[in-house]
């Protein structure tokens, strides 16, 4: 069974329709894979339904899957059998092995590509495909960051894109692929990077500058005096020669060189 990017139910190969309440009852033991008390479950399907009509609702769900060996029943609740197969669970679960796996395998990370069921407005559902969405962009964003500690810099770069492309908004996304496109030495589209987000910032909630990325932009003037007289923050790339000036806009830029623009050495 699929629920990430839309919902599929497929038996001995071939797919199994079912009608809207079958398919939303399906989906939600699917998203939640514990035992689920009938009446929550019910509450849960068809609120501001009395909860006598849900019941009836509920059960006429249950009559309408037509699928031998699909649920299980268990007294007072219900739940997918065992041996069903959802890709939700499967990603979740590759969400808790990525860590452990070596930088120089690679993964079929997929399953981290997409949404809970989207278009799917249900109460419900928001609430689990925030928090897959939240595990699954930490997860991409920290294999990003390992990949360009041991020097594959292209496979960083990729991964962090594919964080920023899920949620542009998101700052440790964009953290992710500047950290990434400095360790591999491309200062200028990690300076695009920055001003792509102040730039979004600004325009969709009228924000400030996104100070919290300031210490991959270090002031100093010089690297080298800066990494003599203090240690760099534990996330910034140090590239001697590259240092961060502000325009008189009050925006940050990363420039090359030992001078500031307009002043003479």
């Amino acid at each position: 069974m699929t629920v990430l990017g839309s919902f599929t139910l497929t038996s001995h190969g071939a797919t199994v329709p079912l009608g809207v309440d079958a398919r939303r009852l399906v989906a939600y033991l699917a998203v939640h894979p514990r035992p689920q008390e009938r009446a929550s479950l019910a509450a849960d399907l068809w609120p501001g339904i009395a909860a006598e009509a849900a019941a009836r609702l509920l059960s006429d769900a249950i009559a309408a899957v037509d699928v031998p060996g699909l649920l299980t029943e268990d007294g007072p609740t219900l739940s997918l059998a065992a041996d069903v197969e959802v890709d939700l669970a499967d990603a979740l679960g590759l969400v808790r092995g990525l860590p452990e796996i070596p930088v120089d395998d690679t993964p079929d990370i997929s399953l981290l590509a997409a949404d809970i069921l989207p278009g799917w407005t249900a109460s419900w559902i928001a609430v689990e495909r925030e928090r897959f969405r939240q595990l699954r962009l930490h997860a991409v964003e920290e294999r990003s960051l390992r990949l360009s500690a041991a020097g594959l810099h292209a496979e960083a770069v990729a991964l962090a894109e594919s964080a920023v492309k899920a949620a542009p908004s998101r700052e440790s996304a964009r953290r992710a692929l500047i950290e990434a496109h400095l360790a591999q030495g491309n200062i200028a589209a990690a300076v695009a990077q920055y001003d792509d987000y102040r730039e979004l910032l600004r325009s969709s909630v009228g924000g400030p500058d996104p100070s919290g990325l300031d210490g991959l932009l270090p002031p100093a003037p010089v690297w080298p005096v800066l990494r003599a007289r203090r240690p760099m923050p534990r996330s910034a790339v140090q590239i001697p020669g590259l240092r961060s000036v502000r325009g008189g806009g009050g925006g940050r830029r990363l420039v090359a060189g030992g001078s500031v623009p307009g002043t003479t050495r």
